[in-house]
């Protein structure tokens, strides 16, 4: 019988990593090709050719970046998109959503935002409990005002899935500032810990 389990966990070990990353692949696609919904249902490629075509909203999605990306770029690109926030931000109720969703893209997307640049390792969710963490930035407005400490925001992500999470505001010197990157850090949230980062240890615990 133990030749039979060993087979049985190699074969796990085999044949797991491999249908939950197809599985995976298929999800991103089957989202992406739902990229499709921005087109007039006439330009679909489902009802001109007669028939679907898997991942053509990946393809899609990637011209349709790279289009918008090089049209704002340039400076006639830079003018129309700041005349679309003005309109947009003069529109009631509409104006204060855009706003915010813009505000989270500029941190999370632009290339000189600090978002998720830093990896750190915070006690979470009680003393004496650590867990790895992302700061997103320093409380601002009256947040700011009340919290007399040098504090920074940390998002707290849960495990497997680091898209849920939590918001909270940490003091700087309650936060160990890790070597490893963005990355590595996720793939260690990933995998509960499961893959160890190969990079220089951070200094030893208070």
């Amino acid at each position: 019988m133990l030749p039979v389990r060993k087979w049985f966990f190699t074969g796990l070990l085999v044949i797991v990593p491999g249908a939950i990353t197809i599985s995976v692949l298929h999800w991103i696609v089957g989202l992406l090709d739902q990229t499709l919904l921005i087109l007039p249902q006439a330009w679909h490629p489902d009802r001109l050719l007669g028939f679907h075509i898997p991942g053509f909203g990946v393809v899609l999605t990637l011209v349709i970046l790279l289009v918008v990306g090089a049209t704002a770029s340039n400076f006639v690109g830079r003018k129309l998109v700041q005349w679309g926030d003005q309109v947009v931000t003069r529109i009631p109720v509409v104006r204060s959503i855009y706003s915010s969703v813009k505000q989270v893209s500029d941190t999370l997307f632009s290339e000189s935002g600090n978002a998720f640049r830093t990896a750190v390792l915070v006690q979470w969710p009680r003393e004496g409990v650590w867990t790895v963490a992302f700061i997103t930035g320093a409380p601002g407005g009256e947040v700011a005002g009340l919290l007399r400490d040098d504090y920074v925001s940390v998002y707290v992500p849960t495990t497997p899935n680091p898209t849920g999470g939590y918001f909270v505001m940490l003091r700087r010197s309650d936060c160990i500032e890790l070597d490893m990157s963005v990355d590595a850090a996720l793939r260690y949230i990933v995998s509960m810990g499961v893959v160890v980062p190969n990079e220089p240890a951070a200094s030893s615990l208070p």
